[in-house]
């Protein structure tokens, strides 16, 4: 009974001194009384009790194999598990080549998966599968995405670089994926203690940033567009910059926040696993901006319902006006990122089995693709973004004719239908582009103009 309560004293000790949010006021009086005399209470030849830097082990008996739950204040962990370390015959922790406090894991790790380990293995590597081929779509297309709307020079426009900043944050998203995986996950995973490094920490705090900055550029998506639709009077450029803010600023703010508090607090493995309710400090401001950006989801589709009913009043034919309205709503659905509301508050550990599996192939998929459907719709379906595509193309092609039909001294050049016969050649091309940018829309008019010289059958000049 005696090393019953001195367990549990030391217990009290190492939660107090190690997990503060964990304890209460007489745990922590407790802890500073017992700071100086508590050594005395281990057991001869036992291992002492001492915090590892994930749970408080007890005392541990020698030669024996110790064992303890799971820590329920790490969020991901599968709370019904146990894990285990080895109190040598010298009464001491055994330990790993590389590290002093290694213990192990893997139960705590299985996320309450019911299913053998080969099975495990072949769900997991189909979902790596996924949002590997995912995300490396997503982010070819999004650079060539960023790469169009940078070039053309009449599609720059307040629009147009909010779509970009979007895109880049989808970029840097999928990019600190793809270097966690390589950090984190290229050995063994929780027996690979090299890993719990200062560059790990800041690799995943990057990976939580840029996934903060993600939701918050749909936002401002959001944002736009509804001011586009419900203010008369909208200065685009005005609110570029707060948009800027909104997209990039918010996320460092709380992000550095919570980076702060882990490295204060729970400074415990890399960063990757959830310490209990730290979690909420970046997790809160993610779903405000994903029901915020719900809200305005709604509104939008309201209003749409309302013109489209306005617009077909009088009119029989009410099948062509949902299907109308049906598409706008899916059109708009990865856009506002309608779909974080699904499952975005459902943590995994209260899932299991075939709901488990639904909503990781669901995230998975969804995730790793929007990149790549924002990227069609916003650029390579954009009517204007098509138009630049081909004037460019076209004068590149008369360009090249021009070439080489200069070098090879020919008399007859083809314009579509227009051919020229011409016994003196004097062609000369004048390329006129007229911007206008009525209502910061970013259309523009190309103009050519074709000054040709010479004889057919007589003289003909233009």
């Amino acid at each position: 009974m005696k090393c019953l309560m001195y367990i549990q004293t030391y217990h009290n000790l190492c939660c107090c001194f190690k997990c503060p949010w964990q304890c209460n006021a007489g745990n922590t009086l407790l802890a500073l009384f017992l700071k100086v005399s508590a050594p005395s209470f281990v057991s001869d030849g036992f291992c002492s009790p001492e915090w590892d830097g994930i749970v408080c082990w007890p005392e541990g008996p020698p030669g024996k194999l110790v064992s303890t739950a799971c820590p329920e204040y790490i969020y991901d962990f599968n709370h019904k598990g146990l894990a285990y370390r080895r109190c040598d015959n010298n009464g001491t922790w055994e330990q790993a080549s590389i590290n002093k406090t290694w213990a192990n894991y893997n139960e705590c790790a299985k996320f309450l998966y019911h299913y053998n380990h080969s099975h495990e293995k072949e769900v997991f590597h189909r979902l790596y599968l996924i949002y590997t081929v995912g995300y490396s779509i997503s982010l070819g297309s999004l650079m060539v995405a960023v790469l169009i709307l940078g070039y053309f020079r009449r599609l720059h426009c307040t629009r147009n670089y909010i779509h970009m900043h979007l895109f880049v944050s989808y970029m840097l998203r999928a990019i600190s994926i793809f270097v966690k995986d390589v950090v984190l996950y290229s050995g063994s995973a929780l027996e690979n203690m090299e890993r719990v490094t200062i560059g790990c920490k800041v690799v995943v705090t990057l990976f939580m940033y840029f996934l903060a900055t993600n939701y918050y550029w749909i936002l401002v998506e959001g944002l736009y567009l509804h001011s586009l639709i419900f203010m008369t009077f909208f200065s685009d450029r005005k609110y570029l910059w707060g948009f800027t803010l909104i997209g990039w600023g918010v996320p460092a703010m709380f992000v550095t926040v919570w980076a702060t508090v882990r490295a204060t607090f729970a400074d415990t493995e890399c960063w990757d696993l959830s310490a209990g309710n730290l979690k909420w400090i970046y997790q809160v401001p993610i779903l405000a901006a994903v029901v915020v950006n719900f809200i305005l989801f709604l509104n939008i589709i309201r209003v749409l319902a309302t013109k489209l009913r306005e617009t077909n009043a009088g009119r029989c034919d009410t099948r062509q006006q949902y299907r109308k309205l049906l598409k706008s709503t899916l059109v708009l659905m990865p856009l506002f990122g309608v779909h974080y509301i699904i499952f975005n508050a459902m943590p995994y550990t209260e899932v299991s089995g075939i709901p488990w599996l639904i909503q990781m192939h669901y995230e998975m998929l969804f995730n790793s693709f929007q990149g790549f459907l924002v990227a069609i719709i916003y650029c390579f379906c954009n009517g204007e973004v098509q138009a630049e595509i081909k004037k460019s193309w076209s004068r590149r092609t008369l360009a090249l004719d021009f070439k080489r039909k200069a070098r090879s001294g020919s008399n007859t050049y083809s314009y579509g239908p227009m051919v020229s016969h011409t016994s003196v050649t004097n062609v000369t091309l004048v390329t006129v582009a007229a911007r206008n940018s009525l209502n910061h829309r970013c259309k523009a008019r190309w103009v050519f103009i074709g000054t040709y010289r010479g004889n057919v059958n007589g003289k003909f000049s233009s």
